[in-house]
């Protein structure tokens, strides 16, 4: 018997603009499906962008919040968090038609991620999604603070010298430039993973936020990531409660079905 085609869409996070920002692919699954962990990574080496996720929407959870199993892969590896590609799952959820509740739940090998639709009190969010994640994973990526902006924008990354580094990932950060309207710089290295450079990494901020909010003397910050393709986050540090929020746009720019 043929399988029942899996609908999938394509979607830069962190941007107002096609093809920029941190491109995800979500691909939506019923829960009677079948389809195991060695379809979910040969599909997401065919996507071949830094992540594709696999949603199943969880009907029997006896939440009161709608509830989806969340799943995250490189094209190499399972991840075990990732922020831009929640964005992208929550961004395909509320912009869709089959659901019209103002949040929901993401079950995940690191707890319950909570993605709640902006109020549109605020026009100017477009709907914007807000992504609520009380564990992090960074503990295995390096951190280097780098004296400027400027020096993270220019750093010349080599690959195969990461690759040979311990940890994860590499996390590079610098204060912003004077008058922009940005706080902080970063980008993040994740050749182990697949990922030589990840255009918008959003897990990194649950490392950089407690730094920079402490180094500046603020809550409310303002990321640029300044890999080629660019993204900007809005960042909000709930220190009472020791959590990191992040706000972002995404823009659809594909969707279909995977026929096999």
């Amino acid at each position: 018997m043929a399988k029942k085609p899996v609908k999938y869409y394509v979607v830069d996070a962190f941007t107002e603009s096609a093809f920029k920002g941190n491109p995800a692919a979500v691909c939506l699954l019923e829960e009677e499906d079948q389809r195991d962990e060695k379809w979910f990574q040969v599909v997401a080496a065919e996507f071949n962008i830094s992540t594709t996720c696999y949603l199943t929407q969880l009907t029997h959870s006896g939440s009161p919040t709608p509830q989806f199993r969340i799943r995250w892969f490189s094209p190499v590896v399972e991840l075990q968090l990732c922020g831009h590609a929640t964005l992208v799952a929550a961004h395909t959820i509320f912009a869709s038609s089959f659901m019209n509740s103002s949040i929901v739940e993401f079950v995940t090998v690191s707890g319950i991620v909570t993605a709640r639709r902006v109020s549109t009190i605020s026009n100017a969010l477009n709907g914007a999604s807000v992504i609520d994640i009380k564990r992090t994973t960074t503990k295995d990526d390096i951190v280097l603070i780098l004296p400027s902006g400027q020096a993270v924008e220019e750093l010349p990354p080599q690959f195969d010298a990461i690759r040979k580094c311990p940890g994860r990932g590499i996390i590079i950060s610098g204060v912003a430039p004077l008058g922009s309207r940005f706080d902080y710089y970063y980008r993040y290295f994740g050749s182990k993973i697949g990922i030589n450079e990840d255009p918008v990494n959003g897990s990194a901020n649950y490392a950089l936020t407690p730094y920079w909010s402490k180094k500046l003397g603020k809550c409310d910050l303002v990321a640029y990531a300044a890999s080629p393709r660019g993204g900007v986050l809005n960042i909000h540090l709930d220190e009472q409660n020791q959590i990191v929020l992040l706000r972002g746009k995404a823009i659809t720019v594909m969707e279909g079905s995977l026929l096999v």
